[in-house]
């Protein structure tokens, strides 16, 4: 029943025009949909909808495009793997796995069927194609036609079909807090000033959500999207880059797109470039005590890391048995004594002792 109620409610959403004395009702519907979108994606996951695709290496990255774009020439280009690559639709029928070496990083990279419009409503076995995407580190939205007008539909479906899953490309969680109480109603405060959302709609959300009492505080100038997603369980937070293939054929006048040929082998090593920097990664060298450390060999850990975490990546023991650790590089001195929750940056080299 909840796919009914979906299209009756996105109906009734296209058919209300917003003005202030619908703008309540509007974000009351807003909540409502993503409620059942939510309720829609648990069902689907019960009967088992999705790829099972387990995550290796320090990274992953997921290909996502329309069929024939070039996904295939693009992960043969950049990894060891081996797509089927052909010049007709749907080639990649299953998900293909690659591992991209880049600085010392085994970074796995995904290539999975081509997305189309409503895949995010279960077409062409979208539903299952886009629960990988969800478990990706960083997103390649991978484009390619003969017109600057077809690319740019290319990329705002393949946006939308994400949004529509509770995909957030490219922002941050909303900056809202919420305390709720078992009495005393909504007493709303804010840091800034609110200019895209009203009290009225505040409310209304909130009791779609079935919260009647809270204390809410709002330090951005937050929509009622944006407002609903701090509620919403299902969405996910993930860096995505806009990449445009087979320039060789065609180059678009298209900003903010890294624009490359697969199959040419232009600006691969830029496309790797940003890749590496997109996903915020750093890598750590390991000395052990007395010895020179291996400089061929990083550890790779997210940025802004401590060395708590990197010692949990090594081995619960590490983390156990820590007395403390010495730290070149990023250091006051060479092989200052540090403790775990010392920050680390890119190329540091530390001496763990326990």
């Amino acid at each position: 029943m909840t796919e009914a109620d979906i299209k009756k409610v996105e109906e009734e959403l296209k058919n209300t025009k917003y003005n202030k004395a619908t703008q309540a009702h509007i974000g009351k519907l807003k909540a409502k949909l993503a409620i059942l979108n939510e309720e829609s994606e648990k069902r689907g996951g019960k009967k088992g909808g999705g790829y099972s695709v387990k995550k290796s290496g320090d990274a992953t990255v997921v290909i996502v495009g329309f069929p024939s774009v070039g996904k295939s020439t693009l992960i043969n280009a950049i990894t060891k793997a081996e797509s089927k690559v052909a010049e007709y639709d749907f080639t990649t029928l299953d998900i293909i796995p690659g591992v991209m070496e880049y600085y010392g990083a085994k970074i796995q990279v995904l290539d999975i069927p081509g997305i189309i419009s409503e895949a995010s409503s279960g077409k062409g076995r979208g539903r299952k194609v886009l629960s990988v995407v969800r478990n990706a580190d960083l997103i390649l939205i991978v484009a390619a036609g003969n017109s600057e007008g077809k690319i740019e539909e290319q990329v705002n479906i393949i946006e939308k079909e994400l949004y529509n899953v509770g995909l957030r490309l490219n922002e941050k969680r909303p900056d809202i807090r919420i305390y709720r109480k078992t009495k005393g109603g909504v007493n709303i405060n804010s840091t800034v000033k609110l200019t895209r959302i009203s009290k009225e709609e505040i409310v209304s959300v909130l009791k779609e959500f079935g919260i009647y009492n809270a204390d809410i505080l709002v330090r951005e100038d937050v929509s009622v999207d944006r407002f609903i997603d701090s509620f919403a369980h299902n969405r996910v937070y993930i860096p995505a880059l806009k990449v445009i293939n087979k320039i060789d054929l065609f180059e678009p006048r298209i900003p903010n797109a890294l624009k490359i040929s697969a199959a040419k082998g232009i600006n691969i090593e830029k496309l790797k470039e940003n890749i590496w920097k997109r996903l915020d990664l750093i890598r750590i060298y390991l000395k052990p005590i007395g010895k020179e450390p291996d400089m061929s060999n990083p550890l790779i850990v997210k940025n802004n890391s401590t060395v708590k975490d990197v010692c949990e990546k090594i081995h619960a023991r590490f983390l156990n048995d820590f007395k403390y650790s010495r730290l070149w590089g990023s250091s006051k001195f060479p092989g200052q004594k540090v403790g775990l929750e010392c920050r680390l940056r890119d190329g540091d080299i530390i001496e763990i002792h326990l």
